[in-house]
């Protein structure tokens, strides 16, 4: 084990692989910031390694992640996910990415795509953090709130100050890797 790595990314196999092949990697396709955002979504209150051990189910169950798709999705649907142990199935949640996807699509419809309307929040560029210690690292910032209500006036659910943040990360938005660890000046030279 490289201590040196941000701590959290050794709770798991799969975590670790996520560490360092994505989180904080600045990521702009359109499908792939709308599967993130689902999946931070899906991960309030529960651990990240539960959520990319559901990963792959999720996917299959919301048709790939295709917005286009799940906008549509009617209460059949919504029930057949609610049984599906494949995936996270708590109710608010699942109808929370629905309208999810409406919204995703008004932005991209507005704006040209989801991707320059999130980034535009950090005027294309990453913000580079220079925390040393994972207990410096927050769990929100005011930009992060400020993008929630924004987010939320869109039509957006279950997408707080926290969740925001920890799509920030995701995304790459904000590099939070600790200066220690090998994989944050990979993430700052990555575009």
């Amino acid at each position: 084990m490289e201590e040196n790595k941000c701590g959290w990314a050794y709770r798991s196999d799969l975590e670790l692989e996520y560490h360092d092949t994505a989180w904080g990697f600045p990521l702009h396709d359109d499908a792939l910031l709308f599967e993130m955002l689902i999946l931070e979504t899906m991960q309030a209150g529960l651990s990240w390694t539960t959520i990319l051990k559901k990963r792959e189910g999720m996917k299959k169950a919301y048709d790939n992640f295709i917005p286009e798709v799940i906008k549509d999705y009617s209460d059949t649907d919504i029930e057949r996910l609610l049984s599906d142990e494949n995936i996270i199935r708590n109710k608010l949640k699942v109808k929370a990415t629905v309208s999810n996807a409406t919204a995703f699509l008004a932005i991209q419809e507005e704006y040209g795509s989801f991707n320059k309307f999130i980034w535009a929040y950090v005027d294309n560029k990453p913000i580079q953090s220079n925390y040393k210690e994972m207990k410096d690292v927050p769990g929100f910032t005011p930009l992060a709130e400020k993008i929630s209500k924004d987010l939320k006036k869109k039509g957006f659910k279950f997408i707080g100050p926290t969740t925001v943040y920890a799509f920030m990360q995701s995304i790459g938005m904000v590099n939070d890797h600790l200066v220690t660890c090998p994989i944050h000046k990979e993430a700052a030279t990555h575009d």
